[in-house]
């Protein structure tokens, strides 16, 4: 049986009921997804992604103050007493800790997504590995790329991220897929830019505001394609937690 493959534009555009039974790969590239899988590479224990600040306060409660950072935005600022999710600066805070991490975003994006059989966090970062890991485990499921997209509206940056994994994923000469119009388009708009992912990062409307606030290294920095083996998968607990390429997750959600 031969495997589907499906591009949703923004996380609004998820229907919780269609999609149990499928995979789902989330990206926010700008940047909740590339600072889950940054930081998991780097040496977080796991990394909690909650729907707002409100909730994240709640799932620090009763927890050592030791064994857990804070991190969050809401609409591009630093939540108060949060650290700010830029996946450079946090490397000194998170080693063996647990990351309860709330994006306007991406954390949003992965939470509405739980319902799927198996979900991933996906970045340029690491898309040559989350190609890798589908070809090994999923080539006779249905996978739904879901761009996050920004305040209901899409991203361009999410869109290159998922055509960058499909280009990946139909390089794999042991893997045959079949492929919605949406998918197609996502990996002619990547294969068509192909060279210029610093340049589509900085251009877009997300990536801009960055600039505003002095983070262009972080842009560079998450502009790398696949210069990590880091996937992170949703596990039963609802937590992101570290697997390598061609990873196997176990868990199937009821």
């Amino acid at each position: 049986m031969m495997g589907k493959v499906h591009v949703l534009m923004r996380k609004e555009d998820i229907d919780t009921k269609k999609i149990h039974g499928k995979i789902v790969v989330v990206f926010d590239v700008l940047l909740a997804t590339s600072t889950i899988v940054a930081g998991l590479h780097h040496g977080a224990k796991e990394i909690i992604p909650v729907l707002h600040g409100e909730e994240a306060l709640k799932e620090a409660e009763n927890r050592d103050r030791n064994s857990f950072v804070l991190v969050g935005e809401y609409e591009g600022i630093t939540l108060e007493g949060f650290l700010n999710p830029n996946p450079l600066a946090l490397k000194e805070h998170i080693q063996k800790k647990t990351v309860i991490l709330s994006t306007t975003n991406g954390t949003v994006a992965i939470r509405k997504a739980s319902f799927a059989k198996h979900v991933y966090a996906a970045s340029l970062l690491n898309g040559k590995a989350v190609a890798r890991t589908l070809c090994t485990n999923h080539t006779s499921d249905t996978v739904i790329l879901v761009c996050a997209g920004s305040a209901g509206e899409f991203s361009m940056e999410d869109f290159y991220g998922a055509g960058y994994v499909l280009d990946c994923l139909l390089s794999e000469q042991s893997c045959d897929w079949e492929m919605t119009d949406a998918a197609l388009v996502a990996r002619e708009f990547y294969r068509g830019a192909r060279g210029c992912a610093e340049d589509i990062l900085l251009s877009s409307r997300v990536g801009r505001m960055l600039q505003r606030f002095k983070m262009e290294e972080d842009i560079y920095f998450v502009a790398e394609r696949g210069i990590l083996d880091t996937v992170p998968y949703l596990d039963e607990r609802k937590t992101l937690v570290k697997g390598g390429e061609g990873c196997y997750v176990g868990y199937t959600p009821s």
